[in-house]
């Protein structure tokens, strides 16, 4: 077994963010598809809407770097709804098809049934709604369901790993109950916030006991139970492999007491490997960025909550969108969208093949450190 290390990050967005946007001014966008240096469009945008969180998880916000004395954001650096959603809308004629909140934790954002409003209203080039979803940890859930579903919130994913309650609350580290989240999510079913999506991060000798209570207890719900690997996300977390439970080996698990039959990917860039049970009481799916990579057709993009734009999660830089968005000469639209395009273009993100082959060891020897979960959302 390696040593844990934790890093120390209270300095990592300064240490981690572009001075500047491009190298080169960004020529105004003429339209067309928008492929990166490998030929992935860009469809899905992830947009982390807060870098606070109400739990400490010791795989995304572990409480002895995460203390009373972490410097959160101030107010005045984070985009606000306006900022967002006119990047939202740029990012649609880009391409994206969903936009998903994240945080921290998301339903911490005072009015953020007010972003969903104008998130909600921008259309595709032709003329559709992009696909609007949230993902949660799930505790203020059962009180804001409802006006995140007026609001037009389409879907939900709620993050939650596993049922026994001493375990959960060790996991949280503050105590918070798991019937609680468990009523959070029966309130979003009861509103339509549907297909609701349950992730739940499986960690070796710390909740993999849990698999097949969750999973005999979401069968038949409705609801589809995903199962992820711990991954070395940031560098507070203290990864190591031996902590990593190959999606191989629950999926094994799961099999010694449910028939399972392979199903197809739902979209292109889908992360999860699908499986039915036979009977017809729903699905699960396996999502293996650790031992099984699927960079090859990732789609997706990351605006942290104040304004950088990360082309993979585990990227060490971001590029600073809000410096354009709030520049002394301020950018038109297609300025930004060029901007935009001329970054993705550039783009030949593919962390976790480069894990495989030992050359992301290699960059983190030379002193990368990767971006942080809390702060661009998983």
């Amino acid at each position: 077994m390696t040593t844990r290390v934790v890093f120390p990050i209270a300095d990592q967005r300064q240490l981690n963010a572009l001075p500047t946007v491009l190298d080169t001014p960004a020529m105004p966008w003429a339209g067309g598809a928008v492929l990166d240096a490998l030929g992935r469009p860009l469809r899905d945008l992830r947009i982390s809407v807060t870098d606070r969180c109400n739990f400490r998880c010791s795989y995304c916000m572990p409480k002895d770097v995460f203390d009373k004395n972490h410097v959160f954001l101030p107010h005045a650096d984070l985009l606000s709804f306006e900022e967002i959603t006119r990047l939202a809308r740029v990012f649609a004629q880009l391409g994206v098809q969903k936009l998903r909140l994240t945080g921290g934790e998301p339903l911490l954002r005072r009015h953020i049934e007010k972003l969903i409003e104008m998130l909600a209203a921008i259309r595709t080039p032709e003329g559709l709604p992009l696909d609007l979803t949230l993902t949660t940890n799930g505790s203020l859930l059962k009180k804001k369901a409802q006006s995140l579903k007026d609001a037009g919130l389409q879907r939900i994913t709620v993050s939650l790993d596993g049922l026994d309650d001493a375990q959960f609350q060790r996991m949280n580290d503050v105590g918070f109950p798991v019937a609680e989240v468990l009523d959070g999510i029966a309130a979003a079913q009861a509103v339509g916030l549907a297909p609701i999506k349950v992730n739940m991060v499986v960690k070796r000798g710390s909740n993999d006991d849990q698999i097949l209570p969750m999973a005999r207890h979401f069968r038949g719900s409705g609801i589809t139970l995903r199962f992820i690997e711990y991954m070395d996300v940031g560098s507070s977390n203290g990864w190591q492999m031996d902590e990593v439970l190959p999606s191989a080996q629950v999926l094994a698990r799961l099999q010694e007491e449910f028939a399972l039959k392979p199903l197809d990917p739902s979209s292109s860039g889908e992360t999860a490997e699908r499986w039915a049970y036979a009977d017809g009481a729903g699905e699960i799916g396996l999502i293996s960025s650790v031992t099984q990579a699927f960079c090859g057709d990732c789609n997706r993009a990351r605006l942290s909550t104040e304004g950088k734009l990360y082309n993979c999660l585990f990227a060490h830089r971001g590029a600073d969108l809000r410096g354009l968005l709030r520049g002394g000469s301020a950018s038109s639209d297609e300025l930004l969208a060029g901007a935009i395009a001329q970054l993705w273009s550039a783009r030949s993100d593919r962390y976790s093949q480069l894990r495989a082959s030992g050359q992301a060891q290699a960059n983190a020897q030379a002193g990368e450190r990767r971006v942080e979960m809390h702060y661009i959302g998983g």
